[in-house]
Protein backbone atom coordinates (compact mmCIF):
# COMPACT_ATOMS: atom_id res chain seq x y z
CA UNK A 1 0.00 0.00 0.00
CA UNK A 2 1.31 3.42 -0.79
CA UNK A 3 1.77 5.92 1.75
CA UNK A 4 0.77 9.77 0.37
CA UNK A 5 4.44 11.99 0.50
CA UNK A 6 2.76 14.68 2.05
CA UNK A 7 1.00 12.78 4.80
CA UNK A 8 4.06 10.57 5.29
CA UNK A 9 6.52 10.57 8.28
CA UNK A 10 9.42 12.92 6.72
CA UNK A 11 11.70 10.97 7.82
CA UNK A 12 9.87 7.92 5.94
CA UNK A 13 9.88 10.31 2.75
CA UNK A 14 13.86 10.64 3.60
CA UNK A 15 14.77 7.01 4.17
CA UNK A 16 12.81 6.58 0.84
CA UNK A 17 14.67 8.81 -1.29
CA UNK A 18 17.73 7.84 0.64
CA UNK A 19 17.55 4.19 -1.22
CA UNK A 20 18.67 5.51 -4.49
CA UNK A 21 22.79 5.64 -4.72
CA UNK A 22 24.04 9.05 -6.02
CA UNK A 23 27.18 10.44 -6.44
CA UNK A 24 28.66 13.42 -4.47
CA UNK A 25 30.03 16.66 -5.18
CA UNK A 26 31.75 19.70 -3.53
CA UNK A 27 30.85 23.09 -5.15
CA UNK A 28 33.82 25.33 -4.31
CA UNK A 29 35.05 29.01 -5.09
CA UNK A 30 37.12 31.76 -3.63
CA UNK A 31 34.74 34.36 -2.42
CA UNK A 32 35.67 37.90 -0.84
CA UNK A 33 39.31 35.41 -0.33
CA UNK A 34 37.85 33.10 1.00
CA UNK A 35 37.15 29.41 0.42
CA UNK A 36 33.59 28.28 0.47
CA UNK A 37 32.53 25.09 -0.08
CA UNK A 38 29.09 23.32 -0.34
CA UNK A 39 28.05 19.51 -0.68
CA UNK A 40 25.25 18.23 -2.62
CA UNK A 41 24.29 14.53 -3.49
CA UNK A 42 21.36 16.26 -5.48
CA UNK A 43 24.02 16.58 -8.53
CA UNK A 44 23.48 15.48 -12.07
CA UNK A 45 25.37 15.61 -14.83
CA UNK A 46 24.48 15.55 -18.68
CA UNK A 47 21.39 17.90 -18.15
CA UNK A 48 22.67 19.24 -21.66
CA UNK A 49 25.18 18.66 -23.85
CA UNK A 50 24.95 21.65 -25.89
CA UNK A 51 25.03 23.95 -24.01
CA UNK A 52 26.87 21.92 -21.45
CA UNK A 53 24.53 21.58 -18.46
CA UNK A 54 24.92 20.37 -15.13
CA UNK A 55 22.62 20.82 -12.00
CA UNK A 56 22.18 20.46 -8.05
CA UNK A 57 19.56 21.19 -5.71
CA UNK A 58 20.12 23.55 -2.87
CA UNK A 59 17.80 23.99 0.15
CA UNK A 60 16.86 27.65 0.85
CA UNK A 61 17.56 27.09 4.46
CA UNK A 62 22.19 26.69 3.23
CA UNK A 63 24.09 29.50 4.58
CA UNK A 64 26.79 28.73 2.09
CA UNK A 65 25.13 29.24 -1.22
CA UNK A 66 23.85 32.62 -1.35
CA UNK A 67 27.60 33.49 -0.87
CA UNK A 68 28.86 31.01 -3.69
CA UNK A 69 26.17 31.67 -5.65
CA UNK A 70 27.89 35.29 -5.94
CA UNK A 71 31.06 33.75 -7.70
CA UNK A 72 32.00 34.39 -11.15
CA UNK A 73 33.03 30.93 -11.46
CA UNK A 74 32.46 27.47 -9.33
CA UNK A 75 34.48 24.53 -8.97
CA UNK A 76 32.90 21.24 -8.96
CA UNK A 77 34.87 18.23 -7.83
CA UNK A 78 32.98 14.93 -7.88
CA UNK A 79 34.45 13.57 -4.50
CA UNK A 80 36.39 10.21 -4.92
CA UNK A 81 36.12 7.63 -2.39
CA UNK A 82 39.59 9.03 -0.62
CA UNK A 83 37.33 11.95 0.60
CA UNK A 84 34.70 9.50 2.06
CA UNK A 85 36.56 10.88 5.75
CA UNK A 86 36.55 14.61 5.32
CA UNK A 87 33.16 15.19 3.20
CA UNK A 88 31.38 15.91 6.58
CA UNK A 89 34.07 18.39 7.59
CA UNK A 90 33.64 19.67 4.29
CA UNK A 91 29.48 20.20 4.68
CA UNK A 92 29.98 21.39 8.52
CA UNK A 93 28.39 24.15 9.63
CA UNK A 94 31.50 25.14 10.96
CA UNK A 95 32.79 27.26 8.03
CA UNK A 96 35.95 27.51 9.64
CA UNK A 97 37.01 23.96 9.94
CA UNK A 98 35.78 22.80 6.45
CA UNK A 99 39.50 23.03 4.26
CA UNK A 100 41.10 22.06 7.19
CA UNK A 101 43.56 19.37 6.13
CA UNK A 102 41.67 18.64 2.64
CA UNK A 103 44.09 19.08 -1.02
CA UNK A 104 42.94 21.93 -2.91
CA UNK A 105 43.79 23.71 -6.11
CA UNK A 106 42.59 27.09 -7.32
CA UNK A 107 42.02 28.25 -10.83
CA UNK A 108 42.92 30.98 -12.18
CA UNK A 109 39.12 31.68 -12.79
CA UNK A 110 38.56 31.29 -8.52
CA UNK A 111 37.08 28.13 -8.48
CA UNK A 112 38.40 25.77 -5.86
CA UNK A 113 39.23 21.55 -7.22
CA UNK A 114 39.87 18.75 -4.44
CA UNK A 115 42.66 16.95 -4.90
CA UNK A 116 41.87 13.23 -5.83
CA UNK A 117 38.55 13.30 -7.18
CA UNK A 118 37.37 11.74 -10.40
CA UNK A 119 35.95 14.95 -12.23
CA UNK A 120 36.12 18.27 -11.98
CA UNK A 121 33.96 20.85 -14.15
CA UNK A 122 34.80 24.80 -14.34
CA UNK A 123 31.15 26.08 -14.00
CA UNK A 124 29.23 29.19 -13.79
CA UNK A 125 25.64 29.79 -12.58
CA UNK A 126 22.87 29.45 -15.42
CA UNK A 127 19.35 29.34 -13.93
CA UNK A 128 18.27 28.96 -11.04
CA UNK A 129 14.66 27.93 -10.49
CA UNK A 130 12.55 27.56 -7.00
CA UNK A 131 11.46 23.90 -6.30
CA UNK A 132 9.42 23.67 -2.92
CA UNK A 133 12.20 23.99 0.05
CA UNK A 134 15.07 23.86 -2.68
CA UNK A 135 16.46 25.89 -5.56
CA UNK A 136 17.55 23.64 -9.06
CA UNK A 137 20.23 25.81 -9.67
CA UNK A 138 21.92 24.96 -13.59
CA UNK A 139 25.36 25.23 -14.16
CA UNK A 140 26.90 25.81 -17.30
CA UNK A 141 30.30 23.64 -17.68
CA UNK A 142 33.82 26.12 -19.54
CA UNK A 143 35.98 23.71 -18.48
CA UNK A 144 36.74 19.86 -17.71
CA UNK A 145 39.11 17.57 -16.11
CA UNK A 146 38.84 13.78 -15.46
CA UNK A 147 41.25 11.41 -13.75
CA UNK A 148 39.54 7.99 -13.22
CA UNK A 149 42.35 6.19 -11.47
CA UNK A 150 40.28 7.65 -8.84
CA UNK A 151 36.99 5.98 -7.69
CA UNK A 152 34.25 8.06 -7.00
CA UNK A 153 32.50 8.31 -3.39
CA UNK A 154 28.44 7.33 -3.81
CA UNK A 155 25.69 8.21 -1.33
CA UNK A 156 23.52 5.42 -0.31
CA UNK A 157 21.25 4.83 2.56
CA UNK A 158 22.29 7.62 4.26
CA UNK A 159 25.91 6.46 4.46
CA UNK A 160 28.95 6.45 1.82
CA UNK A 161 29.64 3.20 -0.19
CA UNK A 162 32.07 2.26 -2.58
CA UNK A 163 31.72 0.86 -6.45
CA UNK A 164 32.89 -3.02 -7.20
CA UNK A 165 33.56 -4.67 -10.39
Amino acid sequence: MFTSPSTADPALLRQAFSGFPCGVAALSAVVDDEPTVLVASSFTVGVSQDPPLVMFAVQHTSTTWPTLAGADSIGVSILGERHESVTRQLASRDKSVRFVGVDTMVSDTGSVFLEGAPIWLDCAVEHTYPAGDHDIVVLRVNGLMSDFTHSPLVWHRSSFAKLTA
